[in-house]
């Protein structure tokens, strides 16, 4: 697989590889975590929703400034360096059970993915600059994506191991391990990209850091804080409120861009904007991998295994049965299963939550030992499809293009929101299976939504990546980058502010229908866009 790349592939690969296992691993037990009420910190479904939203939006938001300082100041192996030991400093953090610590431990996640995420990506393009290396330059690009969705997919096994045999610490700490171990990868391949290294430095036209500073970034902070402080939460939290308010600046400031542009440009970067604006709800709807989803899988879904090994699964064991007799009539709740004798308790039994929608003929017997899969091993179904489906789409758009009918970009792009919100549909039939949550539901439905959402995110998400570079004027690219990634923050936003409706809603599908809409709205809006967008395409000579 490597010997016809360039020789610094297999360490940008692994590097990578070992940076998202320790990223996916924390996010898969991180709401989790924060909802556990014995050694993590008793929040409930909204509090814990919007925590996350919050943490993935800034983590998100953090590659542009990222970008800007390796292109101009750092250069690539300097930031990359630095990022991950950050991010590495700031998994080990986690270990300690003390909030303000959390949040100085996501601060270090959410500067150093900024400086990692972004350039690691940007080297490993430049290594195909090459002309023996210039036509590779999309399978290399395949191969490294390759490796983002191994560490995601395996690090989960490892982090159910960890925090169920001896706690969520250990499990932060192997996220660590696995980042520092990637910064030790990319240090040992260091020769083989010094020389791709190259700082772009300041060009005509570029503005300067003190300048985005002013104009983006202290109007940002300055609403942000107001935000914070205005009563009522506007938009249901602080940290909800805080985050709008700080995105307005930054949203006025890409208005002006259109605006402000040359002739030439306007239409070009009109198309950005508006397909910044629909992929918002895609990532809103997506991101609930690590919250409504992670919900679903925890408290919904069937994980009752037997004859399994205990390396992937924790047992639950009843707890004893209190004997003892009142005269009233029996109540079911979350927790507790009663049963009654001649109108009167007679016995109390303490059910572990998970066993709340469990057929009472189904329920296990006293002080029984039920072993269970971990809950945050269903976030390796997305990467588990990733690395099954991305051959079969790019040989299916392979076989297009050898018939000269291979969509448009922005096609792609407009399916890939339409198949996304097919994968609602998933859900809301899994809720009907599941009789609204009274019943578990098979995980085959879980592991079917996810199916359908990563087609729609094997059109979608290169796809924006590839549009941004098309289309972006020259002098301004890295500022469009900027937007793409703003986007995807403020979808990530979203995605928590979602999640936090999710004990709203009495009936779960609607929940779903809600998502369902949501992404039928962005892939018509898509859709009706499409003639204007390839229009576009077409006058920059491209397809």
């Amino acid at each position: 697989m490597w010997k016809k790349h360039p020789k610094a592939l297999p360490f940008l690969f692994f590097s990578e590889m070992w940076e998202r296992f320790g990223y996916y691993l924390m996010i898969g037990i991180f709401t989790l975590y924060l909802k556990d009420v014995n050694a993590g910190f008793g929040m409930t479904e909204a509090e814990s929703a919007d925590l996350y939203g919050t943490f993935i939006a800034l983590v998100f938001l953090t590659p542009f400034l990222g970008g800007l300082i390796a292109d101009r100041y750092w250069g690539y192996q300097k930031s990359i360096i630095i990022g991950g030991i950050l991010m590495g400093i700031g998994y080990c953090l986690m270990v300690v059970h003390s909030l303000p610590v959390l949040y100085v431990a996501m601060t270090f996640v959410i500067v150093g993915n900024g400086f990692f995420k972004p350039n690691i990506s940007t080297l490993l393009g430049n290594t195909y600059t090459t002309e023996e290396h210039n036509h590779q330059k999309d399978e290399g690009y395949n191969i490294f994506y390759m490796g983002i969705n191994v560490g995601a997919f395996i690090c989960n096994f490892f982090g159910a191991v960890l925090y169920i045999v001896y706690g969520w610490g250990y499990a932060f700490i192997a996220a660590g391990i696995g980042m520092f171990l990637g910064v030790i990868i990319f240090i040992i391949g260091k020769q083989h990209y010094v020389k791709y290294d190259v700082k772009k430095g300041m060009k005509e036209g570029d503005m300067s850091l003190a300048k985005i500073g002013l104009l983006i970034l202290v109007p940002s902070i300055i609403a942000g804080v107001i935000g914070w402080m205005i009563p009522n939460n506007w938009f249901g939290s602080d940290s909800t409120d805080a985050f709008i308010f700080a995105c307005i600046p930054i949203i006025y400031f890409y208005t002006s861009l259109y605006t402000k542009a040359d002739k030439d440009e306007k239409r070009p970067i009109a198309a950005l904007l508006a397909i910044f604006a629909v992929v918002v709800l895609f990532w809103a709807v997506f991101k609930q991998n690590g919250s409504a989803l992670n919900t679903w899988a925890d408290r919904y879904t069937d994980r009752q295994l037997s004859n399994t090994t205990k390396e992937f699964i924790t047992d639950i064991k009843l707890a004893k049965v209190v004997t003892y007799q009142k005269d009233s009539v029996p109540v079911y709740d979350h927790q507790f299963r009663i049963q009654k004798a001649d109108g009167k308790v007679i016995k109390e039994l303490n059910y572990p939550a998970y066993f709340k929608n469990v057929k009472p003929e189904n329920l296990p017997k006293e002080n029984e030992e039920v072993s269970l899969w971990s809950t945050n091993l269903s976030q390796s179904i997305n990467p588990g499809w990733v690395i099954l489906l991305t051959p079969l789409v790019v040989a299916f758009f392979a076989f297009l293009k050898r018939r000269n009918k291979e969509p448009s970009t922005a096609t792609k792009i407009a399916f890939g929101l339409f198949i996304s919100g097919l994968s609602a549909l998933v859900m809301v039939a899994a809720v009907y299976a599941s009789n609204n949550g009274t019943e578990k539901a098979s995980v085959w439905w879980l592991i079917g939504s996810y199916g359908v959402i990563t087609i729609g995110e094997l059109f979608l998400s290169p796809m924006g990546l590839s549009l941004v570079s098309k289309l972006s004027p020259v002098r301004i690219t890295s500022l469009m980058m900027g937007g793409w990634f703003l986007a995807t923050s403020i979808g990530n936003k979203l995605s928590g502010v979602l999640a936090t409706m999710w004990d709203s809603y009495e009936k779960k599908s609607n929940f779903f229908l809600l998502n369902f809409s949501l992404l039928m709205f962005a892939a018509l809006v898509c859709f009706i866009m499409l003639r204007w967008l390839n229009n576009i395409m077409k006058e920059k000579g491209l397809h």
